[in-house]
């Protein structure tokens, strides 16, 4: 099944090694290995059968590769947020230019203040939205995008995170009513009707896989998320995300995927 035909990603800066991070992964990130990363994580994309825009890196905001936050894209609008971390408020404005390609203008929809949001806090299955209720998303921001989806005939649900970053740190949507949850997401209400695959404690990270037209990326070096995504029937192609980790950032977090 084809469902995305385009994806956008951004390089990664050398200022990378100053990105946020809450600690929980030792390290800074190395950049030469990033940017080898990065190449894997492409190819891996273009065997999944979608067209990739690359965006040049920009060292003004440390975390910009993780292009995901700034914006998010459906098949009938595309969004663009308002980060909540302060530092990365103006990536907003950097990924505009790339989204026209793809959407007429008055399909660009936009998060304003005091309404706060990142694409981190949203996961899309079908056309329901559940978003999350972050350090980085507010009541309004997520106000403001059920306003918003429900223009276009989506609809919007919130989800209260107690524990992680962003929603999809604990739990992916793979499609085919499957979804990977960790933590505090395998008890959560919202989401008891899928089937759920509960991650292992010690793979948690791992919980962050994306699915792209039938195949599962996942993040090197945790067997037991391979196996089980795997035994769900799926083809799964392995990148290593070692330094995107150190900055709390995973797979679906350095695209945008439509």
């Amino acid at each position: 099944m084809k469902k995305f035909n385009h994806v956008i990603v951004r390089r990664p800066c050398s200022a990378i090694k100053d990105g946020i991070s809450g600690g929980t992964y030792e390290g800074i990130p190395n950049y030469e290995l990033a940017l080898k990363q990065h190449n894997d994580y492409i190819a891996a994309l273009v065997q999944c059968g979608v067209d990739v825009t690359v965006l040049p890196a920009d060292e003004r905001y440390p975390d910009s590769c993780f292009v995901e936050d700034p914006a998010l894209l459906t098949r009938e609008c595309a969004i663009i947020t308002n980060p909540g971390a302060e530092s990365r408020n103006g990536e907003k404005e950097e990924i505009v230019e790339a989204v026209s390609r793809f959407y007429p203008e008055d399909k660009i929809e936009r998060i304003v203040a005091p309404g706060t949001l990142e694409g981190g806090d949203v996961m899309m299955v079908g056309d329901h939205f559940y978003v999350g209720r972050s350090a980085r998303t507010n009541e309004e921001g997520i106000r403001q995008l059920t306003e918003i989806l429900e223009k276009y005939g989506f609809t919007c649900s919130e989800v209260k995170l107690e524990e992680v970053l962003h929603l999809k740190t604990g739990v992916n949507y793979l499609e085919n009513n499957n979804m990977l949850v960790s933590g505090e997401f395998v008890t959560k209400p919202e989401f008891q009707k899928y089937n759920l695959v509960e991650i292992p404690e010690e793979e948690a990270y791992a919980a962050n896989c994306i699915w792209v037209n039938d195949t599962v990326i996942v993040p090197e070096g945790y067997p037991a998320v391979l196996k089980a995504v795997q035994d769900l029937g799926y083809k799964t192609l392995i990148v290593d995300t070692s330094e995107y980790r150190k900055i709390d950032g995973g797979l679906s977090c350095l695209s945008l995927r439509f």
